[in-house]
């Protein structure tokens, strides 16, 4: 993940051990080791979008600032995921809500059975109308009592959202989705804040950007951004003209968070002096291969989401 969830943490390495033989469910060993993990979730696909999904370890090369790090994990399995769905609830939306829901649903439902989701809708405040659940019938009920109206406070929603994974996530691997119709117009919170906290938290953040016919030139092109804010996490964002090309973004999106690579290194460089580390996946296989992951992290003490 990447450009993906990269996590700075005091790791134990019963963790990652589980995490390399895939047997979470047994006791964890005692003895254990303080040292600080880079987490990346790899998205991998060939020239022409393709994923490509039977990769091995040795096919992938790490380099941070440069420097080719040892991988420590790997694991190239559907990883079960905490998951967010951040719906535009604004008065633009209100024509086309019923269809947004039901794509909404569709995504859950492509989505790991095992996977946590939970359902904030926004419009001039974001509010948390489903808690983490995997029961469709509860998700159902929660995305659908709910009326169009208000302003666009897109960031507002991203920070609750984020603070909603750091207390109450129970899944490693974390991911956003956002489905938005318009351009932030009633945040608090600056685009400068948020970056930072998608930048530590290591969620995946992913949005589709329904564009209308009838939209400005402006409003068609957009102001970038999703697409920074995506970036910056190993997300993508998917612009849309119609409601069945909503329902192909979000099935792609939910099978690309299935079939990542989770890699995890143990940093040359261990100093948690501040600084940005650039982060670069490499795949070496005939024919080329992209990588597509978050591009850094910042060497700092794991911090609380403000």
């Amino acid at each position: 993940m990447s450009r993906l969830g990269v996590r700075q943490c005091a790791a134990v390495l019963a963790v990652a051990v589980s995490l390399v033989v895939g047997v979470a469910a047994q006791p964890p060993a005692t003895f254990h080791a303080e040292t600080r993990l880079v987490v990346l979730h790899v998205l991998v696909t060939n020239g022409r979008g393709e994923l490509v999904t039977n990769l091995d370890r040795g096919a992938f090369s790490v380099y941070e600032d440069g420097r080719r790090q040892s991988i420590t994990l790997f694991r190239r399995d559907d990883v079960p995921t905490s998951l967010g769905l951040i719906i535009d609830n604004s008065g633009s939306m209100r024509s086309v809500r019923a269809s947004v829901e039901a794509a909404a649903l569709a995504f859950v439902r492509a989505s790991n059975p095992l996977d946590e989701v939970f359902v904030l809708n926004f419009a001039d405040q974001p509010r948390i109308d489903v808690p983490f659940t995997n029961d469709v019938h509860v998700l159902e009920a929660g995305i659908t009592r709910v009326d169009s109206i208000g302003g666009t406070a897109m960031r507002d929603a991203i920070l609750a959202a984020e603070r909603y994974l750091r207390d109450h996530a129970t899944r490693d691997r974390r991911a956003l989705l956002v489905v938005t119709d318009g351009n932030d117009n009633a945040s608090t919170v600056s685009r400068t804040q948020l970056r930072k906290v998608v930048e530590q938290s290591g969620s995946l953040v992913y949005a589709v950007r329904l564009v209308r016919e009838s939209s400005s030139e402006d409003e068609r092109s957009g102001d970038g951004e999703l697409d920074r804010l995506t970036e910056l996490t190993g997300g993508a964002v998917h612009y849309v003209a119609s409601m069945s090309d909503v329902d192909s973004a979000v099935l792609e999106i939910a099978h690309q968070i299935r079939n990542e690579y989770t890699i995890a290194y143990t940093p040359a460089n261990q100093a948690l002096d501040g600084s940005y580390r650039a982060v670069r996946v490499k795949v070496a296989r005939p024919g080329g291969l992209n990588a597509r992951t978050r591009p850094g992290y910042w060497a700092t003490p794991l911090r609380s989401i403000p």
